[in-house]
């Protein structure tokens, strides 16, 4: 069993004085920013010097500057842009700003369990990491809720970062909900496992591969989006709410024999063998190593992949069902 933290394990007052830096104000960027702000937090936000969210973050009441001057400044960095350009940002404007005693820390493992960010061995280096995208997290924030978060520390200076992070952690609310401690490698490699088998890459393509054989065997496009991605929200919200056996109590016997006499067949022991491989990819380094060349060589393979997936026969039907129901919001 793992560590678990709530409220009354944290000291938000281990932040009072200090000036807490976040780098980037994009999806966790904003609601890290505003949850820490919004708990009497001194919060000073790092843009580049054209960035539009600069406008975006002053007008929420946030201080804003250049990221070297954050750097500097901040007693508490946390860095929150995108994985890939986190070296280059972090050589060129962070490291030279460091000060011996303060705290690096990311929302994500990716940087500093790669190689990407090697820091001085005078900081304390944390992770908090929030299990909900950054628009949910401060959804639930503002409800008194908060989004459970991961813990770890890859390196202790001051024989006080963990005592600092989870008082990070309950200045974005995540206390409320449970902080786990884990460690930088189980969460990098357990992130980026669940992203490509799971959560984005393996149900994406489920879902895909079910909606082309029902409309190669001549059913309506339309048909098969409803039957095989619209319903799939209930069936992860069952899941959610109580377990696979939550899901299959609620859904018709018929649903639930086939559930468990042809999912085998679908998910067999070859795709486990996939799924081995990628874990493989990850353990060693191969994906992190192929995804900074990707960006490096200007990210020639990505950009067609996303066009194309893009515009694929099912992204074009569901726009056009979903626009017959204005009650989701369509995006």
């Amino acid at each position: 069993m793992v560590n678990v933290y709530y409220d009354a394990d944290a000291d938000l007052g281990l932040l009072n004085g200090k000036t807490i830096g976040i780098i980037g104000y994009g999806s966790q960027g904003h609601a890290h920013a505003l949850n820490l702000h919004d708990n009497g937090q001194k919060v000073l936000v790092g843009l580049y010097p054209d960035s539009k969210s600069r406008a975006v973050a002053e007008a929420a009441g946030l201080e804003v500057a250049d990221v070297p001057e954050v750097a500097a400044r901040a007693d508490v960095l946390m860095v929150l842009i995108p994985d890939h350009i986190q070296g280059g940002i972090y050589r060129e404007q962070i490291a030279p700003n460091l000060r011996s005693g303060s705290a690096l820390m990311f929302a994500h493992g990716f940087s500093i369990h790669y190689g990407e960010v090697k820091p001085p061995p005078d900081v304390d280096v944390m992770m908090i990491a929030p299990k909900a995208p950054g628009h949910r997290m401060r959804e639930l924030f503002q409800q008194g809720i908060g989004v459970p978060c991961l813990l770890a520390v890859h390196q202790d200076a001051t024989s006080h970062a963990k005592e600092i992070a989870l008082a990070y952690a309950k200045g974005v609310g995540a206390t409320n909900a449970g902080v786990l401690e884990t460690t930088f490698k189980f969460e990098t490699e357990s992130d980026l496992f669940g992203e490509q088998t799971v959560l984005c890459g393996g149900v994406t393509e489920l879902v895909k591969a079910a909606f082309d054989t029902l409309v190669e065997g001549g059913y309506p496009p339309e048909i098969a989006y409803f039957e095989c991605l619209h319903e799939l929200k209930m069936i992860v919200d069952l899941m959610y709410q109580g377990g696979f056996s939550y899901m299959r109590f609620s859904v018709s016997d018929t649903a639930e024999y086939g559930d468990l006499t042809r999912g085998p067949r679908v998910i067999d022991e070859h795709v486990r063998e996939n799924m081995r491989k990628v874990l493989a990819d990850i353990q060693d380094g191969s994906f992190a190593r192929e995804w900074i060349a990707e960006n490096d060589e200007g990210r020639k393979r990505f950009l067609p992949l996303r066009e194309a997936a893009q515009t694929s026969q099912i992204e074009e039907v569901g726009k056009r069902l979903r626009a017959m129901m204005p009650w989701m919001d369509p995006k």
